[in-house]
């Protein structure tokens, strides 16, 4: 059967078309699930093609079970990058603590998962690619709702109508935008922003994570395996996010650059490092809450619905449980009003259960006065003797999945 004879029997059989706009882990795994309950799929990505490689995400807690069900956990497995070492630095240099990683992450040694993003995206992306239709190298112009469906234009310059719109395009979505206001109503900042880049591995770090700390500042090297890379971090306190560098690159390592100025350690070679780079990620750490998650016959799923920040090390399990929960509840009600409003009331307690970990564990790693880096030193000096947890942080596996069951 050609995937035209699957798009057309899913549409016969459910009557519902949905456009899923983003192709990062939960606008694909969205997709999956929703084929698997008979609806007809369009998932549409600004990219050109699916993003490989990338930084270390983690697989924890519910979302194993999602992996797991969805059949690509042994690809996962293979992928796993097995961090050993976890060692924090004063302002000298000099070495506070080595521990290991998940004393601080909350995570379960032998059970919870570290893959580079694009490991995560390809498994995903090989489940649904020969299922779904995939239109690279577009993206939402506009959007129309009325009582039959949304009319949808791409900024390629085609016009269609969906059923449903799904907007799992990220932080900065702009599905988000269209529906319900600009991004500023919904952002909450939590007062860091940070630059991540490739450099070279001239520093013989395998596996293992070095933190360098100074009040308000961290400097951070990265090396997910033996390669001849590492990926590095800056990260640094600021009261406002700096609007006006969002745009500008440059302006984006002329403020880093200014922050780590007469920082020791390696952080010269790594600011060095950072003025070449051709792969720079700057933003702020923050995330999204919003009062709901739908409007008519759009809804958001992921980052683009509640981001939770890389302090919580739960964006990627909230993208795949999220993404489990809508396709699911949209199955189980005939109605999408319906659908969308048990998708909020059965995830949204799960969803700030693990925003609210923003504070706690990884955000704590980031103190920003000299008394708080101080005590949070002396807490990582403890840890090499505290037991590594034996069922991980409550919040990451709050949520049993349910089993959804279409009506006849």
């Amino acid at each position: 059967m050609t995937r035209t004879d699957l798009l057309a029997n899913a549409s016969a059989a459910r009557g519902r078309t949905v456009l899923i706009s983003g192709a990062s882990i939960a606008g694909p795994a969205l997709a999956y699930w929703l084929n698997r309950y008979g609806f007809a799929v369009t998932v549409v990505e600004r990219a050109g093609t699916v993003r490989d490689g990338g930084y270390p995400i983690d697989v924890r807690g519910t979302a194993l079970d999602v992996v797991r069900r969805m059949g690509i956990l042994p690809r996962l497995r293979e992928a796993h990058i097995d961090l050993r070492r976890l060692t924090f630095l004063d302002e000298d240099g000099a070495e506070v603590a080595s521990v290991d990683p998940h004393a601080v992450t909350g995570g379960v040694a032998g059970r919870d998962l570290e893959v580079r993003r694009g490991a995560l995206a390809g498994a995903i992306h090989e489940a649904v690619r020969d299922e779904v239709e995939l239109l690279f190298g577009d993206s939402i112009d506009t959007l129309d709702q009325h009582r039959h469906g949304v009319d949808v234009t791409f900024r390629g310059g085609a016009s269609r109508t969906f059923d449903l719109v799904l907007g799992a395009d990220g932080l900065h979505s702009h599905t988000r935008e269209l529906l319900f206001g600009p991004e500023e109503r919904f952002h909450r900042y939590l007062g860091y922003c940070f630059a991540g880049f490739t450099l070279r591995n001239t520093f013989g770090l395998v596996r293992e994570t070095t933190m360098w700390n100074a009040p308000g500042r961290a400097a951070v090297l990265y090396a997910v395996g033996d390669d001849d890379d590492v990926h590095g971090f800056l990260n640094f306190a600021r009261p406002q996010p700096p609007i006006d560098v969002f745009r500008d690159p440059e302006a984006q390592r002329e403020l880093v650059a200014a922050v780590f100025d007469g920082a020791g350690w390696e952080v010269p070679g790594m600011l060095a490092a950072l003025r070449d780079a051709d792969d720079l990620f700057f933003d702020v750490v923050s995330q999204i809450r919003m009062p709901r998650w739908s409007s008519g016959r759009v809804a958001l799923v992921g980052d683009a619905a509640y981001a939770p920040s890389f302090l919580t090390g739960q964006g990627s399990s909230l993208a795949l449980v999220g993404a489990y929960m809508l396709a699911g509840s949209l199955a189980a009600e005939r109605d999408h009003s319906a659908g969308f409003a048990a998708y909020e009331r059965d995830t949204r307690a799960f969803v700030t259960l693990n925003q609210d970990q923003a504070g706690k564990g990884e955000a704590a790693l980031f103190p920003t006065t000299a008394r708080a880096l101080e005590r949070r030193n002396t807490m990582l000096r403890g840890l090499g003797s505290t037991p590594l947890p034996a069922e991980g942080r409550p919040a990451h596996s709050a949520l049993v999945l349910p089993e959804f069951r279409p009506p006849a």
